[in-house]
């Protein structure tokens, strides 16, 4: 089976095959190029989707990321970004060992293509020029055969004639032999054309059009199969990742499996455990003795009415039973903490006090270590001056000194806090007790001190409505309602401010380090001090960051030893 043979008066249409056979080859490169543009396109996004669900850092998405169905999540999406990884080795694979060798090859096959056509076309351009040779010669001959039959006929005439003369007559014949070997002349020469012709002719169909016509069959089987090994490699290419993607789903398997749902529950108490105790019972209010009634110590009455020779029915007064949860809404909502964590209930307090502590340790360990450091070659300058000044290191050494001495100052604040809290948790202190919703009737002036916390607190969250039969009904508010229209109230004191303060929670108000204003309202136990800088200007600041000078002859003014 053999093109040279079999399709010998087929050239036209093998030029035409060959050219289609190149456009295949052609359109599987682009369509593998496209491939491999998917294939990056899919691991970008991919990519990007990882990157949109990950923790932003130093937020509250990180935080979450404590619970065993989060961490799992995480490494899901880490694992996702390996997977995108994998699209991108295929994408890469695919452009080296496909894309760009089949470009190579097409330019080869295109110039080896174009070679043989024009060894084919040369041929067939020799013979063409030798068949009109052949005819050319073969015209000759039959002119010159004509011609010498005219002569002699025109010969044999004038010889003839009795009335030519005898020169006319010797003209005539040797016209008539001068045409005969003209004929004979080109007879001899078509004979040698046509037996060329013949052997050049045999040479094209058996010898230069078959040998050409094989290497474009050759050429073509090539392709061929160099098509069908790119397929092949096709298929390799995404088998080889296989194994590696097949990990990637086995690690986002096992972190399904490590999750731990009471492991995650805990971690919700640790989250959220307030550290208080529940409200005890209310006590039972007899109301059968109109003008004896005794109201338990326990009552949110008791609380409004202590310390008042009457009960104003059918009045309203502004109280909160729960202080914490107010500052806690409030800072939650509008994004400020107090330095001290005053605004959490005791347990969340600690800890994030506590985790102030072990942080600044970190960077006071931290200073030290490069203080050391410094120090060590300092004694290395001492000892070989020429290796430095040990002078240029005073001004660094002080600087790292003065950020311990700031560091351990700031630790010793949050450890005096801490040391606050976890001194009261466990004795469930009378602030605590407030907290939790318990007023305890054998101390009256914890009582009288929630009924004026209430009172004086920023932003009242519950009311209480007495009415003539004296039902009281307590009512939550939202915390954004508008306070309503009070008195100014006298200054009891001053203060000077110990740190700035920036107040930025409606109700509070801002100061400078080293300001002095005037106190309205001492601290009910909450943490927060309500001072006054002028008429127009008045709010809380946290108790931590005053310093507070009470005004002994003040009305409502405490006492301190």
């Amino acid at each position: 089976m053999s093109w040279g043979t079999e399709l010998w008066d087929q050239f036209d249409n093998l030029e035409k095959h060959t050219q289609w056979g190149i456009d295949i080859l052609e359109k599987y490169i682009k369509f593998v190029k496209e491939r491999t543009e998917i294939e990056l396109s899919y691991a970008k996004q991919l990519r990007n989707l990882a990157k949109k669900y990950q923790p932003k850092k130093n937020s509250k998405e990180e935080e979450e990321y404590r619970y065993t169905a989060c961490k799992a999540f995480l490494s899901t999406l880490n694992e996702m970004n390996d997977y995108a990884g994998q699209h991108e080795v295929i994408s890469e694979n695919m452009t080296s060992n496909i894309t760009v060798e089949l470009a190579r090859y097409v330019q080869e096959l295109k110039q080896e293509r174009k070679s043989y056509f024009h060894d084919g076309r040369k041929a067939q351009q020799h013979i063409e020029i030798c068949w009109k040779q052949l005819e050319s010669s073969k015209r000759r001959f039959e002119r010159d055969c004509k011609e010498a039959d005219r002569a002699q006929q025109y010969f044999e005439k004038m010889d003839a004639d009795i009335n030519v003369t005898k020169a006319d007559v010797e003209k005539a014949r040797q016209q008539a032999q001068v045409r005969h070997q003209m004929a004979e002349d080109s007879k001899a020469d078509y004979s040698s054309i046509l037996q060329k012709f013949n052997h050049e002719q045999h040479e094209y169909y058996h010898t230069h059009i078959p040998n050409i016509f094989q290497k474009i069959q050759e050429m073509e089987e090539r392709r061929i199969v160099r098509i069908g090994d790119s397929m092949k490699t096709y298929a390799e290419v995404d088998r080889q990742v296989i194994p590696i993607i097949g990990k990637c789903l086995d690690e986002i398997v096992k972190a399904a499996e490590s999750i731990d749902q009471k492991n995650d529950s805990q971690l919700v108490i640790e989250a959220y455990k307030s550290g208080f105790e529940p409200p005890g019972d209310i006590e039972f209010e007899d109301y059968t003795q109109p003008m004896k009634r005794t109201v338990s110590d326990n009552s949110l009455s008791n609380s409004r009415g202590e310390g008042k020779p009457e009960l104003k029915f059918g009045g309203k007064s502004k109280g909160k039973l729960w202080p914490f949860i107010k500052k806690n809404k409030l800072s939650l909502k509008l994004g400020a903490t107090p330095e001290d964590f005053s605004n959490l209930p005791p347990e969340q307090r600690r800890k994030k006090l506590q985790q102030k502590v072990d942080e600044l340790n970190k960077e006071i360990q931290k200073e030290m270590d490069q203080r050391d450091a410094i120090t060590k070659m300092k004694d290395v300058y001492l000892k070989n001056p020429q290796m430095g000044d040990p002078a240029s290191l005073d001004h660094k050494l002080t600087e790292v000194s003065q950020n311990i001495e700031k560091l351990r100052l700031e630790s010793q604040k949050f450890e005096a806090w801490l040391a606050e809290v976890e001194g009261r948790l466990p004795a469930r202190s009378e602030q605590a007790r407030r907290q939790s919703g318990m007023f305890d009737a054998q101390n009256p002036a914890t009582v009288n001190n929630c009924a004026q916390d209430r009172e004086s607190s920023p932003d009242g969250s519950y009311t209480e409505e007495q009415s003539q039969e004296g039902e009281v009904k307590v009512l939550a508010t939202d915390f954004d309602d508008e306070f309503d229209e009070e008195e100014p109230l006298p200054a009891i004191g001053t203060c000077k401010a110990l740190y700035t303060f920036e107040g930025q929670n409606e109700g509070t108000i801002s100061v400078v380090e080293g300001e002095t204003l005037y106190v309205i309202e001492e601290d009910k136990g909450d943490g927060w001090t309500r001072i006054r800088r002028n008429e127009d200007e008045e709010g809380y600041v946290p108790t931590s960051y005053v310093e507070v000078y009470l005004d002994k002859n003040a009305k409502g003014a405490k006492t301190y030893i």
